[in-house]
């Protein structure tokens, strides 16, 4: 695990490579490259506007992701304009928008990243509401439905799993390993699924579950499905449970901590990780999760619930301080305080499932690629949350980011700076 080590030297391994962000024809610099500053550091944001004639532009700038914004026209005379020049004594995140001739560009930052706390207090009972879960799941005795996958490339096996769970669905989703693997020899990998119902991103197959399987000398894939829904199942019944039984999933009793939505789905997280770890070819040692947007929300809580799991790679997570809402910044996906039920309502059910106070103290490793424009899952969310864990923490914070990356303009540079560097912390975690 050279890589591994190597990228874990310090508390935080930030990747910003990237100065400016490009419209076709608006040029925005920062003066600290990363996009990371720390606390009384000079922030220095420019725009030139290439091939504009003189013109005027407007400047947006958000500050920690307020849905209120610093409008104002600035006139262009065909040189570098500087928009923001200051510095900043408390934990901050900028995103700087700037719009000429119908053409739209961004860069974010942040000041004193690590020093983001949660918004909400961690409810004293936090430990036995959870340990109480884990018990009846513990005392709930373990039925598997299994069923074979065909087609599936020699020296491996892939099925179509259900486990019985004490949430109202079972877990599904589709589970690979090697022909003949050795007791005691193998690493777990968990990946788990975006927001959503019925996209191609949202359903578990079997394709995902052989790409970790064959890594390394081989691996337990488990690949599931959020919902506990059917998997290979037509198309239409995804779009009806999108349409009916699931829709706006993630505001089902959000008012009711037994009632809420991400209880069930964390249930089946954890009834898949144990459903992983008795197999007898579990190495006893290493746990992978792997996931995106919801599924880096995921990602975080399997590693804030489960001491077993030992390293997450998180990739603009939600489901992150909750609780930013209530304290002038924005919170995570779905950022449920702006519900219009009563505050006091929520605060007695939004924290146990808030990633900012399932991750303390946890001690695994977390990878996480957090997009600095990102509205969706923002940076100060996710900082909130990963800065309570006492594990290593690789973090590839990116300027240029926003919930997606920008295909056109940023792929290339994305693919050698981020997704690389991330896939080759999988590779070397697996060998």
């Amino acid at each position: 695990m050279k890589t591994m080590k190597r990228l874990s030297i310090s508390l935080y391994f930030i990747l910003g490579f990237i100065t400016i962000t490009l419209g076709q024809h608006i040029l925005l610099t920062q003066s600290n490259e990363s996009g990371i500053y720390k606390k009384g550091e000079k922030v220095e944001v420019s725009v030139l506007l290439k091939d504009h004639k003189p013109d005027s532009m407007t400047v947006k700038i958000r500050k920690n992701y307020s849905v209120k914004s610093n409008a104002q026209k600035i006139a262009f005379e065909g040189n570098k304009v500087t928009l923001l020049n200051e510095s900043y004594n408390e934990p901050t995140a900028l995103i700087i928008e700037v719009t000429a001739k119908g053409e739209t560009a961004s860069i974010g930052l942040v000041v004193d990243p690590t020093d983001f706390k949660p918004g909400t207090e961690r409810p004293k009972d936090f430990d036995s509401y959870w340990k109480k879960e884990k018990d009846a799941l513990h005392a709930l005795p373990m039925e598997v439905k299994s069923v074979p996958v065909n087609n599936i490339e020699k020296g491996y096996t892939c099925s179509d799993m259900e486990i019985n769970c004490t949430s109202t669905k079972p877990a599904r989703g589709y589970f690979a390993k090697p022909v003949g693997a050795k007791a005691k020899s193998l690493p777990i990998v968990l990946y788990v699924h975006a927001a959503g119902v019925n996209g191609n991103w949202c359903l578990s197959q079997p394709e995902n579950a052989m790409q970790y399987v064959k890594m390394g000398k081989g691996a337990l894939c488990f690949d599931l499905n959020a919902h506990g829904m059917l998997n290979g199942q037509p198309q239409s019944y995804y779009d009806d449970l999108d349409k009916g039984e699931l829709k706006n999933y993630n505001s089902f009793g959000i008012g009711t901590r037994d009632d809420y939505y991400f209880r069930g789905m964390y249930l089946r997280l954890m009834r898949t990780l144990d459903f992983l770890t008795s197999q007898p070819e579990w190495d006893g040692k290493r746990i992978l999760v792997i996931g995106e947007s919801q599924g880096g929300g995921q990602a975080l809580a399997a590693a804030g619930l489960d001491k077993r799991v030992t390293a997450v790679v998180a990739t603009v997570p939600a489901m992150c301080d909750w609780g930013g809402t209530l304290i002038g910044r924005q919170g995570g996906w779905p950022n449920p305080f702006y519900s219009s039920i009563d505050k006091d309502k929520l605060l007695n059910s939004l924290p146990y499932f808030d990633d900012a106070h399932l991750l303390k103290d946890s001690k695994a490793t977390i990878v996480t690629e957090i997009g600095f424009i990102d509205v969706t899952c923002p940076s100060i969310s996710v900082y909130a949350a990963i800065n309570m864990a006492k594990g290593k923490k690789i973090v590839f914070g990116v300027p240029y980011r926003g919930h997606h990356v920008d295909q056109k303009q940023y792929q290339k540079i994305w693919e050698e700076t981020v997704s690389k560097p991330k896939a080759a912390f999988i590779t070397d975690f697996l060998k």
